[in-house]
């Protein structure tokens, strides 16, 4: 997959000239590249690590190092459509990982789940980061030697079907979050102990996900 990544990484730029777009002071490469990589190491760091809270920490580590190439990236707004698309489904990408290391950093601290419960939805949210950077993917006929052949019409339409279907995915994020969430409340209401439960993670106006 690592190699995958590098194709788009080193097709990217040319993408964004043929649509002239202009990342302003931005290496819009380097971004895209940092950004694609740190998803890929996550995952990878979250597949390897067999303690699943030193699994996070080292996850966490690399969510903070790629987190200032997703806040450069959000910044650039001088974009063509095609080209805004495409940043956009990255930062779909970068989504995801926010909500997985902001909310599982939360479940650590909950008394309601078990290590063995921890270590599953961990690996839930490592198969769903794996399969959002896969999605980035299908961009590659848009960015490579082929997609020069295709007319701004087709190419928008792969665009918009990677952007649609990562943002599909993000929503499926907030929803496994919601219902582990769930999961901790309900046993929290047969303690008695709900208003630790919203004090930790937020009521339904303070969640973002």
């Amino acid at each position: 997959m690592k190699r995958a990544f590098l194709i788009i990484c080193i097709a990217l730029p040319s993408f964004t000239a043929q649509v002239k777009a202009q990342f302003v002071t931005i290496d819009p490469a380097h971004i895209a590249t940092s950004i694609i990589n740190t998803a890929n190491e996550v995952v990878q760091t979250s597949s390897t690590v067999a303690n699943v809270i030193k699994n996070f920490e080292e996850v966490r580590k690399v969510y903070n190092q790629g987190k200032e190439y997703y806040d450069r990236l959000k910044a650039v707004h001088d974009l063509v459509k095609d080209a805004k698309k495409v940043r956009d489904a990255i930062l779909l990408v970068g989504e995801i990982g926010d909500i997985y290391v902001n909310n599982f950093q939360k479940m650590l601290s909950d008394p309601n789940f078990r290590y063995e419960e921890l270590t599953a939805i961990s690996n839930g949210y490592t198969m769903l980061l794996q399969a959002s950077a896969d999605m980035i993917m299908e961009l590659k006929d848009v960015v490579n030697v082929n997609g020069l052949s295709m007319t701004d019409h087709e190419r928008m339409d792969i665009i918009n079907y990677v952007y649609d279907r990562l943002k599909n995915h993000r929503n499926l994020v907030g929803y496994y979050t919601r219902k582990n969430i769930s999961v901790s409340y309900l046993r929290a209401k047969k303690t008695g102990e709900t208003d630790r439960v919203v004090a930790l993670y937020g009521n339904a106006n303070d969640r973002y996900w």
